[in-house]
């Protein structure tokens, strides 16, 4: 495995580090949203819906279309979905491990 991957796996992670982030990338895994609906969905106001999606963007992890006005965003690749539903199954399996203060 080259560098550049392990890197370009980290950058992706660095994206996928917020909760707000994971529950839009949840949300839109059900399907193509707008902004309006995103912000029903998480319960985030509008500025930082829009502030999470311009990072989710920048990693290529969604992609935008517009539809007259109005933004639409989707997934850009379903193996990221994949990635974010595992990630909260396994935790929901996992026992919580306690982290000890150093």
């Amino acid at each position: 495995m080259s560098t550049d991957s392990l890197e370009s796996a980290a950058e992706l992670f660095k994206a996928l580090s917020s909760a707000s982030r994971l529950r839009l990338l949840r949300h839109l895994g059900h399907g193509d949203s707008g902004v309006t609906a995103l912000v029903e969905a998480s319960g985030l106001a509008q500025p930082l819906v829009s502030q999470h999606l311009r990072v989710l963007r920048a990693a290529g992890l969604v992609e935008v279309n517009r539809v007259g006005r109005e933004a639409i965003y989707s997934v850009a690749d379903r193996h990221v979905s994949h990635i974010v539903d595992d990630a909260v199954e396994h935790v929901s399996e996992t026992p919580r491990l306690e982290v000890r203060a150093r």
